[in-house]
């Protein structure tokens, strides 16, 4: 626990949440905010969830989840108990004590941070901010941001961080359909722009999670966000690049990483697939990688993985191209089935989902594509509009090859590989099926 001793509005505040009669609020209500909103009104705060979406606020007030990782029961509980409400009015935040911001951060076109989600929830933070309230950032962004962009717009009223409020970033580390780990168990890294600060925000979160891990400073924690998702997503460049020397070298690449992994040191498994998706793996190594070269620094290793796992989309089509040529077929006008369109499995999640690319890619060279996946019924994203396909009625409408992009355990993978005139498989989800009409990454 942290000991740095405190005054005056820090212990004022500090006293409020270990007794929690804190009022909180959190801006986002996403796969990071809905179940830190949960977590806090478990743990007996009263909480206000605040969002722009209409539906999200809706949702909540009528007690339902729309993130697969949160029941509704708990927020249905929450609502009922008066512990939760939810708005879209920003002049809550002059209620409460304390502001968790968890807003997106994605990318732009030239691959450069794209704050506004974060400057318009600080905007509204800083236009309602008074005296002893707590406000952290929960977005992922490059080393500085809490200094550097959410301070000076605090201050700009005339209050003072450190002293007149407090000020912290903490990385969120959610890990939407593992359902091993979630917010209550997994350990919170959180640093302030001062140790005052540090020490306010590790009690809240004291309050509900298991284990707090202060560091020394916003900067700092904002970094340990980067670190880890650049080194899931180097290394998975690593290995994606090992599975194309592999293709050539005519080696299983799986058998490879399922036989270095039964070493007992020195060795961590990564698996190659058809390209990064999600939240955070393909965008934060940029982010990392842009400060970087703010501060002169050209970080080669980073984007050399960046371009290796960005190139993976265009392998995977060049993959299916290949395996309708060895049995006569053309890819344009072939009929290519995607199973998943998800980024990962079991989740409903398409955001930089490399199914994505892998249908647009397929589609200008003319293929005809149809897509199953029993969590994202149809989509709009990226210029694409397509509805999914039953798992049984894709079978009876038929197809020239079947590729497996996500790894849903809903799948009844013994039929795609009886079923299936052909088969590309990138993610090695039908390990011990055998046949020349199943074709691996």
């Amino acid at each position: 626990m942290l000991q740095t001793q405190v005054t005056g509005e820090a212990q004022a505040l500090i006293e409020r949440l270990e007794n929690r009669t804190a009022r909180t609020a959190v801006i986002g209500m996403g796969y990071v905010g809905l179940p830190l909103v949960t977590e806090l009104g478990t743990a007996g705060f009263s909480v206000t969830a605040i969002d722009v979406s209409a539906d999200k606020v809706s949702a909540v007030n009528r007690g339902e989840s729309y993130i697969p990782d949160v029941q509704s029961a708990d927020i249905a509980r929450l609502v009922e108990q008066g512990r939760l409400r939810a708005t879209a009015d920003f002049e809550a935040l002059s209620e409460v004590d304390t502001i968790n911001i968890c807003v997106p951060t994605p990318l732009r076109k030239t691959k450069d941070p794209d704050l506004s989600y974060v400057v318009a929830a600080t905007e509204q933070a800083a236009s309602h901010l008074r005296p002893g309230q707590l406000v952290i950032l929960e977005s992922t962004t490059y080393p500085g941001t809490t200094e550097e962009v959410l301070q000076p717009m605090l201050e700009a009223g005339g209050l003072k961080a450190g002293r007149d409020f407090f000020l912290a970033f903490s990385p969120e580390r959610v890990d939407p359909g593992n359902a091993r780990w979630h917010t209550g168990n997994i350990p919170k890294v959180v640093g302030g722009i001062d140790a005052a600060s540090t020490r306010v925000a590790a009690t809240l979160y004291q309050q509900i999670v298991d284990t707090v891990v202060p560091v020394s400073s916003a900067r700092v924690a904002e970094m340990v966000k980067l670190l880890e998702n650049t080194f899931r997503a180097v290394n998975i460049g690593m290995v994606n690049e090992l599975a194309l020397m592999c293709r050539d070298l005519q080696v299983d690449v799986w058998e490879v990483i399922d036989a270095a992994a039964t070493k007992p040191f020195g060795f961590m498994p990564f698996y190659p697939g058809p390209g990064l998706g999600g939240h955070c793996i393909p965008i934060d190594p940029y982010y990392l990688s842009w400060k970087a070269r703010q501060n002169g620094f050209e970080s080669r290793f980073i984007e050399l993985a960046g371009h290796v796992n960005g190139y993976m989309p265009r392998f995977v089509v060049e993959r299916i191209g290949e395996a309708l040529n060895e049995v006569g077929k053309p890819l344009r006008g072939s009929r290519v089935h995607l199973f998943g369109m998800a980024y990962k499995p079991d989740v409903d999640d398409i955001r930089e989902s490399p199914a994505l690319d892998i249908v647009k890619l397929l589609e200008r060279r003319g293929a005809i594509v149809s897509y199953t996946d029993p969590f994202v019924a149809s989509f709009a994203e990226h210029g694409l509009a397509m509805t999914g396909v039953p798992f049984d009625e894709a079978f009876s409408r038929g197809f020239e090859c079947a590729v497996l992009t996500t790894h849903h355990k809903a799948f009844d993978y013994a039929k795609i590989a009886a079923a299936s005139p052909l088969i590309v498989d990138t993610r090695n989800a039908l390990k011990g099926y055998s046949g020349p009409h199943i074709v691996k990454l």
